[in-house]
């Protein structure tokens, strides 16, 4: 049998972790580290680092993670795609823990919120636990002092999909974005409108811009084609209000 713990590892600082997901790390008798191929080599070395601080000399196993079918509609791909990932996972815990034992992931944020690892484990006859994290949501608010929360008022979380396809929904005055590989905000009209974004929340490379959406928004955009350059990936959020509420 396999126990499988997934700890929320923040965006990407060692210091993240918390206390206990350190422990579950230390306990684990080995620890998947997924690739997620060319460009995005400073992910998995991301994670080497914080096991490097926190459990050095472990046994671990790295997967090369499949690709998304773009040519099939999303949910469909998504489907695949995570039958696909469970299938590496078992492969490598296979070759790695013949007689069982426990495997410990670095999932980036927090896995209660738009990660899909508990959804991958489901596919798989393991026993999951999930130890907390810091989630991008926390560390954007707590980059820019900023409240979550207009007083009395709801905060909407979605992704950059629905925000384009939907617009900014008629009864939010708070949306966070995540997921949003084409700055979704920018199709939105921006009068009206201020955002506050942060990408490698957390890290030295951190990237903060504030604003008006119809200043800050032009900001974002060549900040952020900039870094995906320079880096060759990417990971961002951000916080859009109704001027009225903000």
């Amino acid at each position: 049998m396999i126990d499988l713990v997934l700890i929320g590892a923040g965006t990407g600082h060692p210091d993240h972790l918390t206390l206990q997901g350190v422990r579950a790390l230390q306990e684990a008798d080995l620890v998947l580290i997924p690739r997620k191929g060319a460009g995005k080599e400073d992910l998995a070395h991301l994670r080497r680092a914080m096991l490097d601080r926190h459990r050095p000399g472990g046994a671990v196993a790295q997967i090369d993670l499949p690709v998304r079918d773009a040519n099939l509609p999303y949910l469909e791909a998504v489907d695949r795609w995570h039958d696909a990932i469970a299938q590496a996972w078992a492969g490598a815990v296979a070759a790695a823990l013949p007689q069982g034992g426990t495997v410990a992931m670095l999932v980036w944020g927090d896995p209660s919120l738009y990660d899909s690892s508990l959804r991958i484990a489901a596919r798989l006859d393991w026993r999951a636990r999930v130890i907390p994290g810091i989630t991008a949501i926390q560390a954007l608010c707590a980059a820019h002092a900023i409240p979550l929360n207009a007083l009395g008022s709801e905060v909407r979380i979605t992704t950059g999909r629905r925000l384009r396809d939907a617009g900014f929904p008629n009864d939010a005055d708070r949306v966070v974005v995540m997921l949003d590989g084409t700055c979704a905000f920018a199709t939105l009209p921006p009068q009206g409108l201020r955002i506050w974004w942060g990408a490698y929340l957390g890290m030295p490379e951190q990237l903060l811009e504030a604003g008006p959406l119809t200043e800050a928004g032009p900001r974002i955009e060549a900040a952020r084609a900039a870094a995906r350059a320079a880096h060759g990936w990417i990971m961002d959020c951000y916080l859009l209000a109704r001027d009225d509420a903000a």
